[in-house]
């Protein structure tokens, strides 16, 4: 699937962001820190949609009419 490979390289991207942040001799600890703060969020939500993007594609949601749709089926009758 296409959007597997794209939060890929999102995490790939993020990790060589992390990694010049820790590597800036420039930065004080409080930029850092704030700036740490933001990548790791944003890795983390990628990793949480990886991880049900993987699922998803491993077991996917059976073909089966939800509660609403038969609902709205039997009214339209």
């Amino acid at each position: 699937m296409q959007s597997t490979h794209f939060i890929h390289e999102a995490l790939t991207f993020i990790e060589g962001q992390v990694h010049d942040v820790l590597a800036n001799s420039t930065m004080g600890m409080q930029a850092k820190d704030d700036a740490m703060l933001a990548l790791l969020q944003q890795k983390r939500v990628l990793t949480q949609t990886l991880e049900d993007l993987t699922y998803l594609l491993a077991n996917p949601p059976k073909s089966g009419v939800c509660k609403s749709g038969e609902i709205r089926r039997t009214q339209e009758v």
